[in-house]
């Protein structure tokens, strides 16, 4: 199998990319590589911005430990749930994540429910915490998104601009190839490409001019919560854009439309007007300080 991925309107062409790397006769995928490396960075920075805000790091990494556990049995079920037919006849291949097979809504919601039960237990403020956390998991989006690239998956249809990525035809799975893909085949020195929309890549830095908002939104909110407000409004509007490009989405049963373009509106929608809610009065029990975010009662 060809293992090569191509820019060429960028001039790269990668020759060997491989999908897993051998350790004492071990195989360990570069996909759980990558996730992992996604949620130490992540944890690490919510951290920061814990201790940052004056809060205890210490307990945040207590409670995104298991978060982070909860998040990926989140984002399985999700995927799996929305992929049934795949796996029902083969339940055993529930539990084979080797080949990808996350949904990342899956695992927003899971953490979120992770997190509101835990800092119910700990009577802390749901609202700031999830402020606080919210830069590590955009953070460990962007570069977990990069699993999708070594798994040749999650792109989009065919494209011709600049930024079109081409992959082998016998490195992807062929119920994902579509027709203006067949119609638009490449060949390179004998092998045949199919030419697409690296999405993973237009969700990396669509993600990366989210968290730049954020780090420079964080000490200008006006309330709490907001900060978590903003992120779910600029991922989720990116995420509809972007799942409307992809060739594998999921669709919810008996209706056909794409889940998580249907998700992603609705969060924009209760996003965005939870914020005007709120910065109308709504809600006046607590304010932000300018004191690097911290949170003051104006009771």
């Amino acid at each position: 199998m060809n293992m090569s991925i191509r820019f060429p309107h960028l001039g790269i062409s990668l020759p060997q990319v491989g999908k897993t790397i051998t350790v004492f006769g071990f195989d360990i995928a570069y996909y759980g590589i990558v996730i992992a490396i996604a949620m130490i960075v992540g944890i690490s920075i919510a951290m920061r911005e814990a201790r940052r805000t004056g809060q205890d790091p210490d307990i945040y990494l207590d409670m995104l430990m298991i978060t982070m556990v909860t998040s990926v049995i989140g984002a399985r079920i999700y995927y799996v749930a929305f992929s049934w037919e795949n796996y029902k006849d083969d339940l055993i291949q529930i539990f084979n994540t080797r080949n990808g097979g996350l949904a990342i809504y899956g695992g927003i919601i899971a953490g979120i429910i992770t997190v509101y039960v835990f800092v119910k237990i700990k009577k802390m403020n749901f609202q700031q915490v999830a402020d606080t956390v919210c830069m590590g998991l955009i953070t460990g989006q962007i570069i977990g998104r990069w699993g999708n690239f070594f798994n040749r998956e999650a792109f989009g249809g065919y494209t011709d601009n600049l930024l079109a990525m081409q992959l082998p035809v016998s490195a992807v799975r062929q119920n994902e190839i579509t027709a203006a893909m067949w119609k638009h085949l490449v060949e390179v020195n004998g092998v045949e490409y199919i030419q697409v929309h690296p999405t993973f890549l237009y969700e990396g830095l669509w993600n990366f001019m989210v968290l730049l908002f954020l780090l420079w939104y964080r000490d200008r909110k006006k309330f709490q919560g907001e900060l978590f407000l903003c992120y779910l409004t600029g991922y989720g509007m990116g995420r509809f854009w972007i799942e409307s490009l992809r060739t594998d989405q999921l669709l919810i049963p008996g209706i056909g439309l794409p889940v998580s373009q249907v998700l992603s509106a609705v969060v924009v929608i209760a996003s965005v007007a939870m914020i005007l809610w709120k910065r109308t009065g709504g809600s006046r029990d607590k304010e932000c300080s300018n004191d690097k975010g911290r949170i003051k009662n104006t009771d």
